[in-house]
C-alpha cells in the first residue's frame, strides 16, 4: 500500500472518557505511519463545558460532531481513506452517522468497533437487571438534577443523551434511524470477558448495523493480550499494540480485496 493509502483514523471515545486517554492508541498507530486522532467527547474535555442543567446535548449532536470530523479529515486529502474507530459509545455514534447522514463526505470509508454493543437489557446476563436499572434511572435522575450526576453510569452525563441511552437500554430502540447497515468494510473487536459489551449485546450490534458480507469479527483474548496487555473494557487502550496490529492487518486485506474488485469504497482501492 502506498503512502497515499495509509488512512486517517478518527477515534470516537467511549462514554465518559476524554480524548487524552487515547494517547497510547494514537502513538501505536503512529508507529505504522498512520495518522490517528482522538476526537473530543462532549463533557469530558478540559476546554468543553461539563454536563449541567444548562449544558445539554444528544446522540444527534454527537453524531453531527463525528460527521464534521470525517468531513474535515477528508478535505485534507480527498483520496486518503478515513477510518472511524468507535470505542463503546463511540461505535454507536458511528452507526448513527452511517445510517442517518445523507452526505457521503460525512461517512467513513471503513469502521472499526471495539467494545461496541447495543445497551438493550435483554442482551445481558442476570436477566439484564443492572442494565435495566441504569436505563430506567436516567429519566428521574436527569429530571431532578438537570443532568446525570455521579455515581450513576456515564456520569456526569447530559440529560438528553442519557435519557436516549436509557430508553435504548429499556426498549431496545436506538435513538436514531436504524433502517440500514454499514456499507463499508467493518472490523468488530470483542474484548474477552468484557462485562459492558457482552457477546449477545455485541451480536445484537452486528446483526442490527453491519453488512455480513463486509464485516470481519475478532475476539481479543487474554492470551493474545499477554502479560503486559488487558482485555478490560477501558484499560485495553493503555497497551493497544496487539489491537492496532490487528487493525492494520485487516485494513491491508480490505485494501487487497478492493484491488481485486471487492465491494468497498473507492478510496480503499490501490492506485
Amino acid at each position: 500500500m502506498g503512502d497515499v493509502q495509509k488512512p486517517i483514523v478518527l477515534i470516537s471515545p467511549a462514554m465518559a472518557i476524554g480524548s487524552r486517554y487515547y494517547g497510547p492508541l494514537v502513538t501505536s498507530f503512529g508507529r505504522h505511519g498512520w495518522d490517528a486522532r482522538a476526537l473530543a467527547r462532549r463533557g469530558f474535555e478540559q476546554d468543553l463545558p461539563r454536563a449541567s442543567r444548562r449544558a445539554d446535548w444528544s446522540y444527534a449532536d454527537e453524531i453531527a460532531d463525528l460527521g464534521e470530523a470525517v468531513r474535515a479529515a477528508r478535505a485534507e486529502q480527498a483520496d486518503r481513506p478515513v477510518i472511524v474507530l468507535g470505542h463503546s459509545l463511540g461505535g454507536q455514534i458511528a452507526a448513527g452517522l452511517s445510517l442517518t447522514s445523507s452526505d457521503a463526505d460525512d461517512r467513513p470509508d471503513a469502521f472499526v468497533g471495539i467494545g461496541t454493543s447495543t445497551p438493550f437489557f435483554r442482551r445481558y446476563p442476570h436477566a439484564g437487571i443492572p442494565v435495566l436499572a441504569a436505563g430506567a434511572m436516567a429519566w428521574p435522575l436527569t429530571l431532578a438534577f438537570g443532568y446525570l450526576p455521579k455515581p450513576a453510569f456515564g456520569a456526569p452525563g447530559a440529560r438528553t443523551l442519557m435519557r436516549e441511552w436509557g430508553r435504548w437500554a429499556v426498549t431496545g430502540r436506538p435513538p436514531f434511524r436504524a433502517d440500514g447497515r454499514f456499507d463499508v468494510p467493518s472490523l468488530i473487536i470483542k474484548l474477552q470477558a468484557d462485562p459492558y459489551a457482552v457477546s449477545a449485546a455485541t451480536d445484537d450490534f452486528v446483526e442490527r448495523f453491519c453488512d455480513p458480507g463486509l464485516t470481519t469479527r475478532w475476539t481479543y483474548t487474554a492470551k493474545a493480550a499477554g502479560p503486559h496487555g488487558t482485555t478490560d473494557h477501558v484499560r485495553w487502550v493503555r497497551s493497544p499494540d496487539v489491537v492496532v496490529d490487528r487493525v492494520v492487518d485487516w485494513f491491508a486485506q480490505a485494501s487487497a480485496n478492493a484491488s481485486s474488485g471487492g465491494q468497498v469504497q473507492a478510496r480503499l482501492r490501490s492506485p
